[in-house]
């Protein structure tokens, strides 16, 4: 519980740039004292800096070594294709759906007619995908672009979801291990996903056989927390 929740607090920051004590004791819902403990642990392993009562993230290398997103754009494009189909039916006219920068999703955003819906992506390969579908209402995350993984990263993203109801979060990860825990590769796309996982009302996990029984460097969750697996493994 302790490691997970330090992931999870690292993922924290990373999102939001900057957080006090106060603030990362409510949001995992934890005594100040437990947090003060994890800082300092963090601190010495040097995840993240302390400064006059606020935290924030230290981005180490090994932190941001996923696949940059044209070469995930390549890798079982049949099957992201595939399960990006399965989960059309899944999206009806007056939704919110939220999608997130993973290669899976842009093939699904390749695959959606132009219907009434609003789309909220952090994904630049999904804005420009969506960019003349005249019957989609499209919000991007906005803020700074990481080029390697086509992603925004924007640490004002909860005052944006305040007016936001999501009904439902499409989502790929890095692989799921035989513990039933998701991986991701890098804390950029990491923190988005953490996040919607919370907010929406449903999520969709779209997986390819290649990625199950994988971990990779972040703790996303568990899939206990997903509505429903898209998978193309029997």
């Amino acid at each position: 519980m302790k490691t997970m929740r330090q992931q999870d607090l690292v993922q924290l920051l990373h999102q939001h740039g900057s957080l006090t004590t106060e603030q990362l004791a409510s949001m995992l819902n934890v005594s100040r004292e437990t947090i003060r403990r994890d800082l300092n642990a963090l601190q010495s392993q040097g995840k993240v800096l302390r400064q006059h009562g606020r935290a924030r993230c230290v981005i180490a290398d090994s932190e941001d070594n996923g696949d940059p997103f044209l070469t995930r754009l390549k890798i079982q494009l049949n099957s992201k294709a595939e399960v990006a189909r399965l989960a059309l039916r899944w999206i009806d006219p007056g939704m919110c759906i939220a999608l997130d920068a993973s290669s899976t999703c842009w093939y699904l955003t390749k695959q959606l007619p132009d219907m009434d819906i609003t789309v909220f992506t952090n994904s630049v390969r999904v804005c420009q995908a969506l960019i003349k579908r005249q019957h989609i209402r499209l919000i991007c995350s906005g803020g700074t672009l990481q080029r390697k993984y086509a992603c925004y990263v924007n640490t004002a993203i909860l005052s944006q979801l305040k007016n936001l109801e999501v009904d439902l979060f499409i989502f790929s990860c890095e692989g799921i291990d035989q513990a039933g825990v998701m991986w991701d590769s890098n804390l950029y796309n990491a923190g988005f996903k953490s996040l919607l996982l919370k907010r929406a009302a449903q999520s969709l996990l779209l997986i390819d056989k290649s990625k199950m029984h994988r971990t990779g460097e972040i703790r996303l969750g568990d899939i206990s927390q997903v509505t429903e697996i898209i998978t193309n493994k029997e």
